[in-house]
């Protein structure tokens, strides 16, 4: 989110168009592969947002394809700055990487999971730690939504609005927000569906083996009945 009121965003294309540095990154540090999903998730939950819409702006923001999941992931090391995105191996570096581009006079920067622009948004945060923390970044972006939200009484405009209030800008950046939407929300009404699919097959297959139990129950008792007749006839 680079401005929030009539200045355009680029983050989300910059950083879309350079996924071979963020595999790169991603390769050699997999352990942060999760952690902006599961703080979106969280903040998501916390905030009463609608299922996936954080998640759909988070990849909109800092997303990038992982190779090995085979899906897009947001990545909580993204720091935009210069017309670029930069994707850095830990917060370590994501905080090296913020103080060295203020220091060259750079003001316009995001960062996070969430990409809040620390010049349009200077009170969010306590410091660059808390700023590039995925629970605080996360919260920030759904706390901004919600208020958004509350102001246009429609999700689509709080979407548009997180980016700009430019219609020229926020438009596109709309449009990419709601389809990635609909497809995180497609996973998940496959996922239910397979679940569904799967606990049917498991009744099926309890069944079949309640049946075959009782069926050799069965046979047992009248194979030990005809024994039994059979030598008291003799």
């Amino acid at each position: 989110m680079r401005i929030l009121i009539g200045i355009i965003s680029l983050a989300f294309a910059t950083l879309a168009a350079t996924p071979g540095a963020a595999g790169s990154v991603i390769a050699k540090a997999p352990e942060f592969a999760e952690t902006c999903a599961k703080a979106v998730t969280a903040a998501e939950q916390e905030y009463r947002l609608p299922t996936r819409l954080l998640t759909a702006v988070s990849l909109t923001e800092s997303g990038h394809w992982h190779k090995e999941q085979q899906e897009m992931i947001a990545w909580p090391w993204t720091v935009y700055a210069e017309g670029r995105g930069r994707y850095l191996p830990s917060k370590e570096d994501a905080i090296a990487e913020v103080t060295a581009l203020k220091a060259k006079g750079v003001q316009n920067i995001d960062v996070g999971c969430m990409q809040i622009n620390l010049y349009y948004h200077p009170e969010a945060f306590e410091d660059l730690d808390a700023a590039l923390d995925p629970e605080q970044n996360t919260r920030y972006a759904a706390d901004l939504l919600s208020r958004l939200q509350a102001e246009s009484r429609s999700w689509n405009v709080a979407i548009a609005h997180y980016h700009s209030r430019t219609k020229k800008y926020n438009i596109p950046y709309r449009q990419k927000v709601l389809n990635i939407w609909q497809k995180e929300r497609r996973k998940d009404t496959n996922a239910r569906m397979a679940d569904a699919r799967k606990a049917y097959q498991l009744k099926r297959e309890e069944l079949a083996k309640r049946i075959q139990e009782a069926s050799e129950r069965r046979f047992s008792k009248e194979n030990q009945a005809r024994l039994k007749a059979s030598g008291q006839s003799s």
